[in-house]
Parts: structure tokens; C-alpha cells; sequence
């Protein structure tokens, strides 16, 4: 897989539903949905959630196969994980290997299972929030949401852009991760061989990444400094947040799906 196939943190341009709606009850249901995940232990209620992700899909109009793209770069996560639990839950016996001593119980496979789509659909619900609201609105919500704290001489401003760059500036090192893998290919270095190799040839790649990421950063700098950028007092914001129908519901959704759950387990 390329390293530009990675769309984790990426604006999606649309109309949709989700699109449309107060980046402020996104936040907040994405984080109910997320709550949600760590409540749950049993499989049917990750299904539930599933199907909720689903529903997600259609609602935003992003293509399946964008979506699943945030998702390759979590592969070996999800195969760790998957493996630690089928090799070390206890439980009923299905398969037993008795060269190495290892036995396989019905549990591990059902745990491994469940918290591996855990991972993965927190991962999608955490997409379905970068991928349907800009950057911009993103730290408008953040700095309305943590005003209160400008009260107790919080830098609320300042470090909502800094998180707010910080995304945006992720799709940026990994399109430049890239080029410096193809720069050294070219070069006749090779990535293929076993691991301890492939971390050798990987460190003459991460000098000039780091190099490119403070190149940027300064670049960013010099330019808001020749705008006489200043944050914090006396910044408005272009677009107005508030709430409509479509959040109150959103939330609503969010909500009675948390509560469900709770029930459920």
C-alpha cells in the first residue's frame, strides 16, 4: 500500500446530511459512539454499532472504499490484537497444536474478533468527524467548546490551532513520506528483506522527513507572522455556528444508541 493511499485525517468535499450539520454535535456524537465501543463486550452490540457505521456511510455519501482506506494502515494492529487473544484467552478448546504447546480456545477467537473490530470502528467513527467537517470548523467548535476556560488565562486559542494544524498538516508528511520513499528507491534502496533490514533501509528516510516537517512548520510560521496573525481576543469566526434540527436529532440518535448499550450489557 502507498503511503498517499492514506486518507485518515482527510477532508471529504460534500452536501451530505453529515456535512451539513453543526461540527459541534458531530464531535459530540462521535465521541457517544466511541463510548459506546468501550462499554460494550459483547459481539451483537459491536454489530449494532456496526450497522450504526453503516447508516453513517449513507448519511455522508463517502465511498465505501474511501472509507475502508483508513483502515489499511491499522492492518497489523488488528492482526496483533487479534492474535494475542486467540493465543492467550482461556477457555474451550478447538484447536491445539501440540509442536509449539499452543491451544486455541473459542473464547480467544471471539475476543480477538471483537476487539479488533473495536479498533477498526473507532477508527471509522473518529474518519467519519475529519472526513465531513473542515479543519477550520473543526477548531471553531474546539475553541467554542473550551471558552469557559479563557476565564482561568487558558490559551484555548492556541491550542486548538495547534491541534487543528496537526491534522492538517498529517495528509501533508504522509504525501511527503512518500516522495522520499520513491526519492530513494530511485536511488537503489531497497525495502524488501526481513525486519531488522527493512528498519535499517527505513532510517535514511526519517533524517529528511523530519528536515521537510520542520521545513513546513517554519514556512507556516513566516507566513502567519507576515500576515500579522493574532490569535486569541478580537478573532470572529466567517461561518456562524448553531444548532438546527438535523443536530438536536443527531445527538437525540447518539443519545438513545448510548443509552441502548448500557441496557444491553
Amino acid at each position: 500500500m502507498a503511503l498517499k493511499d492514506i486518507t485518515l485525517g482527510q477532508y471529504f468535499p460534500g452536501n451530505s446530511f453529515l456535512h451539513r450539520l453543526d461540527p459541534r454535535s458531530k464531535l459530540f456524537a462521535s465521541l457517544i459512539f466511541m463510548t459506546c465501543l468501550l462499554l460494550s463486550q459483547k459481539f451483537f452490540l459491536f454489530l449494532l454499532l456496526a450497522g450504526i457505521c453503516v447508516l453513517g456511510l449513507y448519511l455522508s455519501e463517502i465511498p465505501l472504499s474511501r472509507m475502508l482506506k483508513n483502515l489499511k494502515p491499522f492492518f497489523w494492529l488488528f492482526l496483533i490484537t487479534f492474535l494475542i487473544h486467540l493465543f492467550t484467552t482461556p477457555g474451550k478448546e478447538f484447536i491445539h497444536i501440540s509442536i509449539w504447546g499452543f491451544s486455541l480456545s473459542e473464547e480467544g477467537f471471539v475476543n480477538g474478533l471483537s476487539y479488533s473490530l473495536r479498533l477498526g470502528l473507532l477508527i471509522i467513527f473518529a474518519a467519519f468527524l475529519t472526513m465531513t467537517t473542515p479543519p477550520i470548523e473543526i477548531t471553531d467548535s474546539l475553541e467554542k467548546l473550551f471558552s469557559p476556560l479563557k476565564r482561568f488565562k487558558v490559551p484555548v486559542h492556541e491550542f486548538v490551532l495547534m491541534v487543528t494544524l496537526s491534522l492538517r498538516f498529517l495528509p501533508l508528511l504522509i504525501l511527503e513520506a512518500d516522495r522520499i520513499k520513491n526519492a530513494q528507491l530511485s536511488r537503489g534502496v531497497s525495502l524488501e528483506g526481513n525486519l531488522l533490514q527493512r528498519i535499517k533501509n527505513i532510517v535514511p528516510m526519517i533524517l529528511p522527513l523530519f528536515i521537510s516537517a520542520i521545513r513546513r512548520a517554519e514556512d507556516l510560521a513566516v507566513a502567519m507572522e507576515a500576515r500579522h496573525y493574532i490569535g486569541g481576543e478580537g478573532r470572529t469566526s466567517f461561518r456562524k455556528l448553531r444548532f438546527r434540527r438535523g443536530d438536536f436529532g443527531m445527538l437525540a440518535f447518539a443519545g438513545l444508541a448510548c443509552l441502548g448499550v448500557v441496557v444491553l450489557k
